[in-house]
């Protein structure tokens, strides 16, 4: 054969294997451009097009559960842990990448991490990173109070205090509340703070049980409201009636150091971190518990999954893109840590050996390995569990239920949403 024969039919070898495929994820602006850099490199790498769809992450279950429902989703998605539930009930949601072990390299991740992301034997995503909670404190405002920064939840209280006195009505050093998603931070501290004093986590993993009494919920309730009378968090209300029903990140108060401090994931660190104003210095801090915790109440997770549809055209195309993004050295030099730190094996240790790995993301991460907590359920996330405890704690407190009564509510409510889980 000819030199010009072989290449010709190199490219057309090219050509023929060539896909054009859509890749859709929620998050920040490092995120969205990391990723749509890193789509371009491995595109033009293995000889396909990657279309991006990227949105905030308010709404995006909205748009993937529609999108599912009707056969139009993206070739590779980003997918939340918790909504595996939602769309593989049965592992047949999505693609098993068990078939495509040939194109990916599954060893990167550990039996533990793979059998987290697998539904009844079917891998059904790769998690980007192992993820948990923790509280991030703007040092600046604390410094500027002339305060260390909290150990525990009698000291953040004491901090508010301390707030009003020096630096005025309008400042915080804590946030809790998340009215774009049924009072995700209030569930968030409320949750931590049981699971510290109960030792269980609130919903069993294996039986789908739900470990809290009402009595542990009214416990939880009123430390929410001690807080928000006490100035230690922005009350409800108050956020509802600014019209500020917007994510932290595009919060001004958040920005500009007036709200001090909030419980999120390790993973979130640019996302919160990128819109604060020069000079304010964010910082991880270890588990916020008093004397009487029995663990450190750390919720950790596999953060988010690369799935593949179950409808894509091209599902091979899309294991190549998937292994290019998670495994490949030149993305994992584009997208570094805009998912936290990598699970993937060769990705974590490129970026350590390059020195890449932010010591404070670094540091976050470490928090979350090093603390105590029991296994958590992906329905924890469950969307009818989000809404039966977060709308009780909003009539909680608007001051329509009592704590007694918004318990009975978030009891009923759960109980309800596992029932029919359990069927």
């Amino acid at each position: 054969m000819t030199i010009l024969a072989t290449l010709m039919a190199a490219t057309s070898l090219s050509v023929a294997n060539a896909a054009d495929l859509r890749m859709s994820w929620w998050g920040g602006n490092s995120r969205h451009e990391a990723t749509q850099e890193a789509l371009k490199y491995c595109g033009e790498k293995l000889g396909h097009t990657i279309a991006p769809e990227f949105t905030s992450w308010n709404g995006h279950l909205a748009k993937v559960t529609v999108q599912l429902a009707g056969g139009t989703e993206a070739d590779i998605m980003q997918i939340n842990w918790p909504w595996l539930p939602l769309f593989t009930k049965d592992g047949t949601g999505f693609a098993d990448l068990n078939d495509y072990k040939d194109i990916i390299d599954l060893s990167q991740w550990s039996e533990s991490e793979l059998a987290a992301t697998s539904v009844k034997g079917h891998l059904q995503g790769l998690p980007l990173s192992i993820t948990g909670r923790v509280p991030w404190f703007n040092k600046t405002t604390f410094d500027k109070a002339g305060l260390p920064l909290p150990k525990s939840w009698d000291d953040l209280l004491a901090a508010a205090k301390v707030f009003q006195e020096k630096l005025g009505d309008g400042y915080y050093p804590y946030e809790a509340t998340g009215l774009t998603s049924h009072g995700l931070d209030a569930r968030g501290l409320i949750r931590a703070y049981i699971v510290q004093k109960k030792g269980v986590t609130m919903i069993d993993p294996d039986t789908l049980a739900l470990n809290f009494t009402k009595e542990d919920f009214v416990d939880g309730l009123n430390l929410y409201k001690t807080f928000s009378d006490e100035k230690v968090i922005v009350p409800w209300k108050t956020v509802a009636a600014a019209g500020a029903n917007v994510p932290l990140h595009e919060d001004p108060k958040w920005a500009d150091g007036r709200i001090a401090g909030t419980y999120q994931w390790d993973t979130t660190y640019h996302k919160i971190a990128d819109p604060m104003k020069e000079g304010q210095e964010l910082v991880p801090a270890p588990i916020l518990k008093n004397a009487d915790a029995t663990n450190d109440g750390v919720f950790r997770k596999p953060s988010m999954l690369f799935s593949i549809s179950k409808n894509s055209e091209n599902p091979k195309a899309a294991a190549e893109v998937v292994n290019c993004l998670l495994t490949d050295t030149g993305a994992t030099d584009i997208l570094g840590t805009t998912r936290g730190i990598p699970a993937s094996k060769v990705a974590f240790k490129h970026l350590m050996d390059k020195g890449a790995i932010e010591p404070i993301l670094l540091k976050a991460h470490n928090l979350v390995l090093d603390a105590s907590g029991p296994a958590i359920s992906a329905y924890f996330d469950h969307p009818k569990v989000e809404e039966a405890f977060g709308d009780a704690i909003e009539m909680f407190a608007y001051g329509e239920l009592t704590a007694e009564e918004a318990a009975d509510e978030i009891v009923m409510g759960i109980n309800e949403a596992l029932e029919k889980e359990r069927k």
